[in-house]
């Protein structure tokens, strides 16, 4: 359980590149290997170092398990570009134990997870320890397309109860999240593009909590660089984020 204002376990290690494949149009999936233990807890993203790239690039955890680390990543830019090249055997510079993970002690007996895109990733860890305290888990997955969907089968195979949306309508259900929200859930978990985020902020009955992305300098709190405005002043999307609670955020109008 994570606490306000908790210190966080940085630490920077380097990791061996067990696996680097790409599941769907864009995405890709690498497996580390090393010592990831500070990687605690759901909701947290390492930084990584690329060669020629000034900027690290902040990356959600997929999952974490032993000495192993899944991330899943879209190539959207020169870093990501440049980590889809990279082989099996070569070692990558990682920051691990960055941001403040979700709270599971709010979840409740019927949690609900809700990821856009690239905002899938993060929740699958999460839905994995919920699984393991016996929470019953659903997951609303959504997608612009049939090519873009990726990790449907691995929220199935943790039991969670998936529904899977694609804008396009080409696969699942035609629509967004936030068209498939289902009843009787007891706290919402969600990550995605911000316009999402705000369409769950309106839509949703219930509390919960949301995980931002941003573009971030350093990663860690030092630069300012990733603030977001909320009811209590400015608070850093990589230090007292990702993950902010419903009624906190100020949405930019």
């Amino acid at each position: 359980m994570r606490g306000k204002g908790a210190a966080q376990a940085m630490k920077q290690v380097l990791l061996r590149i067990e696996e680097n494949v790409p599941l769907a149009r864009e995405i890709w999936r690498m497996r580390l290997r090393g010592d990831v233990s500070g990687a605690e807890r759901p909701g947290q993203f390492v930084n990584l170092k690329l060669e020629g790239c000034f900027l690290r690039r902040p990356i959600s955890v997929f999952d974490r398990e032993g000495d192993r680390l899944t991330l899943i990543y879209r190539t959207v830019g020169e870093g990501t570009r440049k980590m889809s090249s990279m082989k099996p055997g070569e070692t990558i510079d990682c920051l691990t134990g960055l941001g403040n993970g979700y709270d599971l002690s709010r979840a409740g007996d019927h949690p609900l997870l809700l990821g856009g895109g690239v905002g899938v990733p993060p929740l699958y860890w999460l839905g994995k320890e919920l699984r393991a305290r016996g929470k019953e888990v659903s997951a609303v997955l959504g997608f612009n397309s049939r090519e873009d969907v990726f990790a449907e089968e691995d929220f199935r195979n943790i039991g969670c109860q998936v529904t899977v949306t694609t804008a396009d309508g080409s696969y699942g259900r035609k629509g967004f999240v936030t068209d498939a929200l289902p009843e009787g859930t007891s706290y919402f978990y969600a990550c995605g593009p911000e316009p999402m985020l705000r369409a769950v902020d309106r839509t949703a009955v219930t509390d919960g909590e949301f995980s931002l992305e941003e573009r971030m300098g350093c990663g860690f709190g030092a630069c300012m660089g990733c603030s977001c405005r909320t009811k209590d002043g400015y608070k850093r999307i990589c230090r007292e984020g990702p993950v902010l609670r419903k009624g906190e955020i100020q949405w930019e109008k």
